[in-house]
Parts: structure tokens; sequence; C-alpha cells
């Protein structure tokens, strides 16, 4: 079988040299992009060609692409770029790969028609003045034929390796065995589904309870399924840094384990599989106050030149010791060859097999994942940790801010004191925006559409900066750039604007009689329509959390395909671990906070006098917290308790934990939502109870009013969708974190008296048990959809 490659992915793995460039120059949009091919393609004539799918193979390797252009009359083969600024300040890598492209697509086609020579065209067109700079080189087919096999032979000797490597991959794969002998369960009707979803090639929504060891059950399967369904790649994806580490230990222990017991269950010790973790760039960063660039970091000199021999060893290190390629040991072989680490890392991706990272290197615009995924053609097998947070992780993603402070920021830079046309630009901008505030009266409105003043304005400035920022690229200003990029990301959100987003502005509050200046955000609602194709484009997918419920409300916001299938796991767990608890005699809404502190205090005093140990107590928020946590003290002083405090670092957050000892006593106050309501592990003695003082509701405001009214409108449950699903995600998942094992024994007091209502219990685990005296409904078959 060949090695298939992309031309584009050819020359930049052989044709990339010199230093690390990471300088900003203003690059065009994609939509700037296609307007400026359709330019340049309709200046010439009735016989051009576009885009002109090209292939052609050099031993084992298969080389395919698409080039832009051919013009058949005057036998010339064009690579179209557009570009904003000065041609003469193109750095030579990029030039160089530009051509090594051109000539690559060249030779495809003069061997495609039997062409002896061909005239080879850079045709870079300037978006700004739609002038054409166009450089020649006329070319033999037996030279662009040598250089053509010049950048094979040396991508050959990595695409042999790459194929023995993938050849022993899947045979490895084909007799993996589980881990642990036999399932948890509940694991293996989950592995089962998973397994079956990819060999159908189908997307799979998958509840599980918390406790199965759903990331093992997920994992397995989907490697097993590898071979046979010729899955190039998988990607798991998580929410938060405690996930990418359940999924890399679940992985070690898959090819290289042991019992519990210290003796060996038929090690998978021969598995070759190379995996790597993605770290975000501001924790994998050597110098984060040099710039990104070889004038200014050591580790950016020379990068590509020293690549090779990089890759070589980060590679060497995950093939011989069987180490994932995790942040320390990328960090290791990068440094020892004087390279940036999180670079390599991405270079890296490239021959992973199994790549453990965050949702936005698959999700966000211009993900890295995706964006290989498309230009390879990989065949991808993804797998997406605590679903649940997709929703508001894809509102994010797509949602733009227009903030005051950066605008004023901008206007405060130097350059854009120097530079006439730019303040103009900026002043423009702050007068259509302006003109928004004084013609609004209200602190909050909607609006149908973006404001056509302010567009255009905006417009005008992505032109005039990204002109002055060409012209001055090493005299950026940060407060500039920022403010670039905010208006470029919010341009790009208006281009794809639709009912899936709401426009809105918001007034702050007046402060000693002065208005401050408004916040403008498009604001995504539902990310299906982003999420969707990103889905389409795998081979198969599996979405799974222990808070999916109910499934007809995240296939709609998260786009699921309509041949989706869908699997509730049954709970290993009965009624008899759990002493479910309903306080409805108390309110824990806003207008009732004050009257509610005393009684949760008591309770929480109570409770933990019958049976001292490990509670987690919950509440809405940290104001909330800290009332609840002051009374406790001052009524009940011998209850140790600990606090989650606002902006904890990762150290902290360990210390917060390091508390819940199997020995230990005493209340951990945390807010619902936050770092401790999931993705938390305490089994056993180390947490006895937890304290659920909400229902988690998002709070009544303009902005959840108005997502509610489209929700009423786009699926007719406007409540429910904004207000009522969301918070009940946060309690089970929060009250998730006691019962972790079979063994497992302990308390939950749900605090509120909603709690006692039909359709709040339907959304509750049926396998819970509570105080049949308060809430016999709780029984009942929760309902589906």
């Amino acid at each position: 079988m060949p090695y298939t490659v992309a031309v584009r992915e050819l020359c930049e793995f052989t044709a990339k040299q010199g230093d690390l460039d990471l300088r900003f120059t203003p690059a065009p949009t994609a939509q700037e992009g296609i307007a400026g091919h359709a330019l340049v393609y309709e200046r010439r004539g009735p016989s051009y060609r576009r885009e002109v799918t090209l292939s052609g193979e050099f031993g084992e390797l298969r080389v395919r692409g698409r080039a832009d252009g051919f013009d058949p009359e005057r036998r010339r083969l064009e690579e179209i770029k557009t570009f904003r600024g000065s041609i003469d300040r193109q750095r030579p890598t990029h030039r160089r790969l530009h051509w090594a492209q051109a000539k690559v697509y060249a030779w495809l086609l003069c061997q495609a028609e039997a062409l002896p020579d061909i005239e080879v065209a850079l045709v870079y067109l300037d978006l700004g003045s739609q002038e054409e700079t166009v450089l020649l080189e006329r070319c033999t087919a037996a030279e662009l034929q040598a250089h053509f096999e010049s950048l094979c032979e040396r991508f050959l000797a990595w695409a042999v390796l790459e194929l023995d490597h993938r050849e022993r991959r899947d045979a490895a794969l084909q007799t993996l065995s589980f881990p642990f002998g036999d399932f948890r369960v509940g694991q293996r009707p989950l592995a089962e589904a998973v397994y079956r979803a990819a060999a159908t090639g189908r997307c799979l929504l998958a509840q599980a309870p918390t406790g199965i060891g759903k990331t093992m059950g997920t994992i397995f399967p989907l490697l097993k399924a590898a071979p046979g369904q010729r899955v190039d790649k998988v990607f798991f994806l998580a929410a938060k840094t405690s996930g990418r580490q359940t999924a890399l230990d679940a992985i070690e222990r898959l090819v290289d384990r042991d019992d519990a017991s210290g003796a060996s269950v038929t090690p998978n010790t021969s598995v070759p599989l190379r995996v790597l973790e993605l770290v975000a760039r501001d924790k994998a960063c050597e110098h984060p106050d040099l710039a990104c660039n070889g004038e200014s970091c050591p580790l950016a000199k020379g990068f590509y030149d020293r690549l090779p021999a990089a890759r070589s060893a980060a590679l060497r290190i995950g093939h011989d010791t069987g180490v994932a390629l995790t942040r320390a040991a990328v960090r290791e072989a990068a440094l020892a060859h004087d390279v940036c680490p999180y670079y390599l890392s991405q270079e890296l991706t490239r021959w992973a097999d199994v790549v453990v990272g965050d949702y936005n290197y698959y999700f966000d615009h211009g993900a890295l994942l995706h964006g290989l995924t498309q230009v390879n053609q990989w065949r991808i097998g993804l797998l997406v940790d605590e679903a649940h947070n997709l929703v508001e992780r894809g509102r994010k993603m797509f949602s733009a801010t227009l903030s005051p402070e950066r605008l004023f920021q901008a206007r405060q830079s130097s350059g854009a004191s120097a530079s006439p046309l730019v303040r103009k630009a900026l002043d423009k901008v702050r007068r259509a925006w302006r003109a928004i505030d004084k013609a609004q009266a209200e602190p909050y409105a909607a609006y149908e559409t973006f404001p056509e003043a302010l567009l255009s304005a905006l417009q005008h400035s992505i032109a005039v900066v990204s002109e002055h920022l060409a012209a001055h690229p090493d005299e950026v200003e940060p407060a500039l750039l920022d403010f670039h990029f905010e208006t470029l990301h919010v341009t790009r959100a208006v281009e794809s604007f639709g009912p899936h987003s709401l426009v809105d502005v918001q007034k702050p509050p007046s402060l000693h009689g002065k208005t401050a200046p408004s916040v403008l955000c498009i604001r995504n609602i539902v990310p299906a329509p982003f999420l969707k194709p990103r889905l389409a484009a795998a081979h198969t997918s599996t979405l799974f959390s222990a808070t999916l419920q109910p499934q007809g409300f995240h296939a709609d916001l998260l786009g699921l395909p309509e041949n989706h299938v869908s699997v509730e796991v049954a709970s290993p767990f009965d009624a008899s671990q759990l002493q479910v608890h309903v306080a409805s005699h108390i309110s824990t809404r806003y207008q009732h906070r004050r009257a509610s502190l005393q009684p949760i205090a008591d309770l929480i005093a109570a409770q933990y006098g019958r049976a001292p140990g490990n509670y987690l107590a919950f509440l809405s928020s940290y104001d909330y917290l800290e009332q609840v946590a002051d009374l406790l003290g001052e009524r009940h002083p011998d209850v140790p308790q600990w606090r989650q405090s606002r902006r904890m670092s990762e150290a902290q957050q360990r210390q917060f934990l390091d508390r819940f000892t199997v020995d230990g006593r005493g209340v951990g106050f945390a807010v619902l939502g936050g770092a401790f309501a999931e993705g938390v592990d305490l089994p056993g003695r180390r947490l006895i109870g937890a304290f659920l003082s909400t229902l988690g509701l998002p709070q009544v405001n303009a902005v959840n009013e108005q997502i509610r009214a489209r929700m009423d409108q786009l699926f007719g449950a406007g409540y429910d969708y904004t207000y009522l699903y969301p918070g009940l995600q946060k309690v089970v998942q929060a009250a998730g974190r006691v019962i972790r094992t079979t063994e497992d024994r302990g308390v939950v007091h749900l605090i509120d008296d909603r709690f006692a209502r039909a359709e709040v219990q339907r959304l509750l685990p049926v396998w819970w048990a509570q105080d049949a005296t308060l809430t016999p409904t709780l029984s009942r078959k929760r309902e589906r959809g």
C-alpha cells in the first residue's frame, strides 16, 4: 500500500529552512483568499483551467494535490497567493516554500500531459491595490522531475518508516487485550457500542455513569477497531487537564500493565503506539518574554534546520521506551536540540497515532487537528470526553466580543498616534459605536442584525491596520494588534451569522455620573452549525459523559449527524450505596438566600455529627459560599472546613483536594460548576457525602432571557434548554463525586424545595434512592428525549 501525502505537506516537510518566524503579517481571511483567487481567474482567458487535480508516484510514495491554475496557451502553471502590504517584505522561508509547491505541481502536470517544459509562475495578488506581481521561471520537465524526486527521496525515508510502523501498529492492535481481565459492570456495553460505531462509521452519543471507567471503555474498543477500519489517528479531546491525564494513564496501562497484585496480566508491551499530548502555548513556551522569531528567541533561530533531528529523537523516545510524548517528554527532546517545544509538538502531530488534547485543537476556528485532517485526508476516530461541556465551550469558540477597553488602548498606542490613517480608522469605529450607544436607551438590547455602520467601520479599520502592520512588521504595538485580532474575530462571526447567534449590546452601570461605553457581542447560543461539519469529517466519533440527558438537547445543540446512535449505560451502583435526601423546607432562590444560611449550616453540621468524614458542599456562587461557610464556622466551630477561592492556581487546587484523605474529616466548600464539581475522583473514605445547595440554574437576566426566547423559536423548549437542563447537569456531575466504585457508600443532600418536583426528578439518575416520605416520585421511570 503506498503512502499518500499532499503536495503542501510534502513541501512543508522538506522545503522549510531557517528560522521559525511568527512575527505578525496581515493574512487575508479565507473569504478574501477565495475572492482573490476568483479575481485572478476572471483576468485569465477562456481556456484557463482552474484548480487542476494532480497526482504522481515515487516508489512507495503517492503525492496528490490541486494546482491553482494552468494556462495552456502560455503553457504556464500558476500558484496564486494573496497578501497585504509590500511583496518585498515577504520572508525567504515563505518564498522558498511557494516555489517548491509550484514546481511539484508543474512536474505532476508535465508528467500527466507529456509536456517537455513549462513556465512556472508565482502570482502574488495584493488585496489592497488588486495588482499582481508575477514571478516566472521556465523549467524543463527533466529539471522539475529532479526537483520532485529530491523532495520525495527526503520524505520517503520517513514514509517507509511510517508504513512499517503502521503495519506493526495495526498487527499489535488486532491482538490487543483488555488490561484488567474483566470489564467493570457497564463498561462492556459501552465498549461494544463504541466498537460498533467505529465499524459502521457512525457518531455515538454515550451516557455512562461515573466510576465505570469510561476512558478505558472508549479508548480500548476504538483502538481495536482501528486496523479493520483503516483509522489513521485517534484524537482524544478533553475539556480539562484532568481529562487529558486520565486518557494518558489509560493508554499507558493499555500498552504496558500489571494487575493490582503486581503480577503480569498478558501485558501488551509490544504495541508500538505513538501517543502525543498537546498542551497550550502558554504552558509549553520556554521564553514567554521573547518574541517568536529567530532574532529574538534562541529556540526559534534555525528551528527548521534542527527540526529533523529533534523530530527523530522525540519519536525514538516514544518507540524505544514506550513513554507517551507528554509535555515533559517533548520538552526533553526539544531542548536537547535547541528547538521550541510547543512547535515541535505540533510537528509531531503528523506522526502520532493517538493525540490527546483540548477540545479547541479540533473544534475551534483554524483548529490544528482539523486542518491537518483535511489537508492529509486522514481517516480519524474522535473521542470527546465529558461531552456535556462541549455545548458551553462551543458557544465560547464561536462567539465574539468587541470591548471598549481594547479600542481605547489601541487608540492610545504609539503606533496609532504615529499613523494618521490608523487613528482616523479607529476614530471612525468609535463614532459608529457611540451612535449605537446614543440610540439605545436600555441597558441591554438585542438586534436582529449587526449594525451596518459599525460593521463598515470595522472592515475599514481591518484594511487600514493591516496595511500599517504590514508596513511596520517590527514595530507592532500589542494593544493595536489585540484590537485588530478582536475585530477580525467579530467580522468573521458576522460572515457566519444566523439564527444560531444573537447580537446584543450591554451598557455597564454609570460610575460617578459618567456613562461607560457599551460592550457589543455576537453571542453564539447553538454551536451545532459549526460543530456538525467537524463531526462529519471524522470516520467515527464518540461523545461520552455521565450527564447527557436529555439526549435530544445535546443532539440539537451539538449538531450530531442524523444517523447518530445513542446508548445509555446502566449504572453499576444501586440504591443501597447512596442515601439521597431532599431538604424541601429550604429555598435557595436568590430572594431567599439570607433566610437559607442558617438552615443550610445546621444541616451540614447535623450530617457531619451523625457521620464524621469528608464532605463537599457546593454553592451557586463565591459570595453564597462565603456566607454559609462563615456561619457554619460561627455556629459549629468543631466542624473543620476549607474553601475554594477565586482564580485558584493548579497547585492551590491540588492542596484543596489533598485535604480529602482516607482518615480526614471536614467540609470542603466549592462552587457548583467549578473546578471541583467534575473530573474529581475521591473514592472510598476520601469523600462520603455532598451537599448541593442550589439547582444550578443559570441566572435569570436579560441575556439568558434572550437565549430562552431564541430556544423557544428553534426548539420549542426555551426554559428547559436555557435553565433546567444545564442546571441539573451540574448537580448530577457534582453529586457524582460521592460514589466512584461499587464498594463506596455515601450521602447526598439536595437542598432546595424544587428538587421535589417531578420535572426535576426525571433528570436525576434513576438508581438514586431518596427519602420516600419527601419525594416518592423519584422511582418513576425517567422520561427520554
